[in-house]
């Protein structure tokens, strides 16, 4: 399977182009444009409860989308995500994994095992969601943003903004606190910052759609 991301970083979309027998894992609203004859077989996203649980509580789709190369030539597909941003692709290796926020998955390859799990009350009350999707390799998943995506290496502890977490490794740890002094936080509008704590990559984006729904609340009145 031979993939490019154009349009980075505020409207990027995934084309892919499936060998013979080839198929890619999509999100049910993912697919912008595809060839004809490509196969489409909709899905529980993992089975019935697997799929309602990824639905209610992972912020996902019941269904996921296959699509499937039963030809002797390569075709190509276009897959894009509901929110201008960024998109980025992540190779999962055999028993490793990558921790998803809600909304973020776009798509993957067939190997790759998604699954819901208990995120925490920090990630919660931070507006990240209660609970995560966790992608299981071996294969390659793309996820996406609102805005840009900003990949960051850490290794000790590293603040980000609520709503602005996208992705992070297993490994990571998330904490809630203040800002600042109580004052500083709450008057100066930061509040409540989520702390990552560990040794390994984060995705953050510039954006978010809190952010941007709080901007546009006041002016409708």
């Amino acid at each position: 399977m031979e993939t490019e991301i154009y349009g980075s970083p505020s409207f990027a979309y995934v084309d892919a182009k499936l060998d013979p027998g080839e198929t890619i894992i999509c999100e049910s609203d993912a697919m912008s444009t595809m060839a004809a004859e490509l196969d489409l077989k909709a899905k529980f996203n993992g089975g019935f409860f697997s799929g309602l649980c990824k639905k209610f509580l992972g912020g996902e789709f019941l269904f996921v989308n296959e699509y499937t190369n039963n030809t002797d030539y390569p075709l190509g597909i276009t897959l894009t995500q509901s929110t201008p941003g960024d998109i980025t692709a992540y190779e999962v290796g055999a028993g490793q994994s990558i921790c998803l926020q809600p909304g973020a998955y776009i798509c993957s390859t067939p190997e790759v095992k998604l699954k819901v799990r208990w995120a925490g009350l920090v990630s919660g009350i931070s507006r990240e969601g209660f609970f995560k999707l966790k992608a299981q390799g071996p294969g390659t998943v793309w996820f996406g943003s609102y805005g840009g995506l900003v990949e960051k290496e850490i290794d000790g502890e590293y603040i980000v903004d609520t709503s602005h977490l996208v992705a992070y490794e297993p490994q990571m740890k998330l904490k809630l606190q203040l800002a600042g002094g109580i004052f500083s936080s709450f008057f100066g509008g930061e509040g409540l910052v989520t702390r990552v704590e560990g040794t390994g990559k984060i995705w953050i984006q510039t954006r978010s759609i809190s952010g941007l729904a709080g901007w546009i609340n006041p002016r409708l009145y």
